[in-house]
């Protein structure tokens, strides 16, 4: 067994997606005559991460929120096509971390999404494990996901860091029993981070040893 592993999310951590989510949002929104600004979007959709039901809520729309989020898929689709780019030193950290530690990822986002990622920037080479939405039962901030990833690398989630940019992912590996590394962008800058193990401001940051720190400290590494 491996002394340790590493599971990446995906969207805000790898890519860098949000703002095109946002954008796909609210190209969907204006047809109801509706615009979301960032820090909202950041605070319901990235941090919460119940948008769609906020959005029907609060502007009384016309239609559900999983119909909101199927109006949503093929423009995202579409945008993620034209316009996806890697987060900076994204490809620089997998390279790094999973030649010492078995890496998994964990996403929200569905296969094909997660499958054109990793595809159109040569990144499948570097996991171990990946688990898209359709591997697990609730999405974050449920703790499935990263229960899931662990015990795909056969390693307890005590051993596991994830690597999260927003509250609802923070919550969810910690609520999995793993330890976890937050990353905040612009959309998630103002999240509440306190239960991260360790607040990073890029990827550059997130090291060999770093982890080793952080799995030898165990649940008392917070900083």
């Amino acid at each position: 067994m491996a002394s340790a592993g590493v599971i990446f999310d995906l969207d805000g951590v790898i890519v860098d997606s949000e703002p095109l989510q946002h954008q796909a949002y609210n190209r969907v929104l204006e047809r109801f005559g509706v615009r979301v600004e960032r820090d909202e979007y950041g605070r319901e959709w990235i941090a919460a991460g119940r948008g769609p039901e906020y959005a029907v809520r609060t502007y009384a729309l016309p239609v559900a929120a999983e119909e909101l989020r199927r109006l949503k898929d093929p423009v995202y689709h579409a945008l993620l096509r034209e316009a996806a780019a890697l987060v900076p030193g994204a490809n620089a950290a997998l390279a790094r971390l999973s030649a010492a530690f078995p890496v998994a990822l964990a996403t929200n986002s569905n296969q094909s999404d997660t499958r054109f990622i990793l595809d159109r920037f040569d990144l499948r080479r570097f996991f171990t494990a990946i688990v898209t939405r359709d591997r697990y039962r609730d999405p974050k901030p449920a703790p499935d996901a990263f229960r899931t990833a662990a015990a795909c690398l056969d390693l307890p989630p005590e051993r596991c860091v994830v690597i999260e940019d927003a509250y609802k992912g923070v919550v969810a590996a910690t609520d999995a029993g793993c330890l976890c590394i937050a990353l905040p962008h612009g959309y998630t800058a103002d999240n509440d981070f306190s239960r991260a193990h360790k607040i990073v401001a890029s990827l550059d940051e997130v090291t060999v040893e770093l982890i080793d720190i952080l799995v030898g400290n165990g649940a008392g590494a917070h900083s």
